[in-house]
């Protein structure tokens, strides 16, 4: 951990231009509102809302060109880099250029400075919770709240972090009841589909703990043991330290034990991905989307021409965004994409009146370019590897369909980091490399008729609770209230499946 380094950057962050205003959100009594809890950090707090301020100000005022002045000189003389290029550095780059999805990529994912390789810990809470016992939903929110100051504390014991990013699944809070409704749906199809010609053979595209493979793996093993002995289940892991936690967790009791002969371990980026499976096999994505690097697309109001985003990071490491009327082939390729596949309409910045558009472009101080489209291009090259080498899966994902505190934009993400247990947003994408999580909503209407287009594949899209109300016991997570937490908590999520 760079303890030093981290809290230097948070103590600068109050004032780093960069970062536009922070909001601190001190912890009050009371429930939280619902559509917070998308948010993967443990909130004990309800959010001042009242703050608006801080979401439409932004260091990141448009210039009356395409490139800001002062650091034009260095733009044309910085070379371009991709994080693929970066992925060897064991340092954050100076002096260089990128594109926005290469730096978010890079920010994320890089093996030695990266948010998901260096800074994650993923909140485990014990025991199962007894939800049955529970007087009512509000109950179940304090235990959670006891169970994560344990939880920090016990790691705090063994080295103390006050930059410490920890985050929670519904896999963990609701062990092992959703796992066990994923193996439901997933056995119940295999029989139907591919029983017993074929093995049911399952990839986990980033299993955080390793709680959603056991969760599957112990229900296809007590209640299906004919499926069971046919079983393999494959991760494929881009965190050398998840992959190892990942490995132990197999290890750890005798009943984990007995599935490692059907696990195996992928170390590598599904990106990088270049082995053709021709068997069936199902495809889990679970709260993987919104972590996908995206590209930055804004519009000229007048000539409707779309410009991409790309960051300079100059030699005292600050950061600076430019935009290229040279679209690069795959940012280019999804626009095309898009523009074909979509039958139903988008959100986009040039949506509404061209006529109120332009006469707003020409008041004074107007910018000189729309707001910030986000489109994931990292999620299209996703269904490309799908379509190649996974010619018969079938996909479960699911995810965040809309995230509150947002940056400025369309599709914009939320850019958070925890700071002595708090949350702190920022309002910009272009922060400190590997000390924030940035991650997107997913607009599962354009997705979903892009994956269609890519693979030709069939599609159902449904609400996070329709798809447990089907294939969970959802008794096992009732309250004496008869409320519900895994029903009612990640009501900002949706779930996709294909056949």
């Amino acid at each position: 951990m760079e303890s030093p380094l981290a809290s230097m950057i948070f103590r600068r962050l109050l004032s780093h231009q960069t970062c536009s205003r922070l909001r601190f959100h001190p912890p009050v009594s009371g429930r939280p509102p619902s559509n917070v809890r998308g948010r993967r950090y443990y909130r004990s707090s309800k959010e001042d809302d009242g703050d608006d301020d801080s979401r439409q100000t932004s260091d990141w005022q448009m210039r009356t060109d395409l490139f800001p002045p002062d650091k034009l000189r260095d733009y044309a003389r910085y070379p371009m880099v991709t994080s693929d290029m970066l992925r060897s550095r064991r340092e954050r780059p100076k002096r260089v250029k990128m594109l926005a999805r290469d730096f978010i990529e890079d920010s994320l994912y890089n093996p030695h400075y990266g948010y998901f390789p260096k800074q994650v810990v993923i909140f485990s809470p014990g025991q199962p919770f007894d939800f049955n016992s529970m007087a009512n939903e509000p109950e179940f929110h304090k235990q959670l709240g006891q169970r994560y100051t344990a939880f920090e504390d016990e790691l705090d014991a063994e080295m103390p972090n006050e930059s410490r990013q920890l985050w929670h699944t519904p896999t963990e809070l609701f062990r092992p009841y959703y796992g066990e409704a994923i193996a439901r749906y997933l056995v119940t199809n295999y029989k139907l589909t591919h029983y017993p010609l074929d093995d049911l053979i399952i990839y986990e595209l980033g299993a955080g703990n390793g709680t959603l493979m056991l969760n599957i793996l112990d229900y296809i093993r007590d209640f299906d043991p004919d499926v069971y002995a046919r079983t393999k289940f494959k991760v494929i892991e881009i965190s050398s330290s998840l992959a190892s936690l990942q490995s132990m967790q197999l290890t750890r009791n005798a009943s984990s034990r007995g599935h490692t002969e059907r696990v195996e371990i992928i170390k590598k980026s599904i990106f990088s991905w270049n082995t053709y499976v021709p068997a069936a096999c199902y495809f889990l994505a679970l709260e993987v989307f919104d972590n996908f690097a995206h590209d930055s697309i804004r519009y000229d109001p007048f000539t409707e021409e779309p410009v991409q985003g790309t960051v300079l990071v100059d030699n005292s490491g600050d950061f600076y965004e430019f935009y290229t009327k040279q679209i690069d082939p795959v940012a280019s390729r999804f626009l095309q994409v898009r523009d074909a596949a979509c039958s139903r309409p988008f959100d986009h910045p040039l949506r509404g009146s061209r006529f109120i558009r332009n006469f707003k472009s020409r008041l004074p101080f107007a910018p000189n370019l729309t707001v910030p489209e986000y489109i994931p291009t990292r999620l299209m090259q996703f269904f490309d590897v799908l379509r190649y080498y996974f010619p018969k899966h079938e996909l479960l994902t699911s995810d965040f369909h809309a995230l509150p505190d947002a940056v400025k934009g369309i599709n914009a993400p939320v850019v958070q980091t925890r700071y002595q247990r708090r949350v702190v947003p920022v309002t910009t994408p272009y922060v400190q490399q590997g000390y924030f999580d940035i991650l997107f909503p997913t607009d599962f209407a354009t997705i979903e008729d892009i994956y269609r287009a890519i693979t030709g594949k069939l599609t159902k899209v449904m609400s996070h609770s329709e798809f447990l109300s089907r294939w969970a016991y959802v008794q096992d997570t009732a309250t004496k209230s008869r409320e519900n937490p895994m029903l009612s908590w990640y009501k900002n999520s949706s779930v996709m499946i294909s056949t």
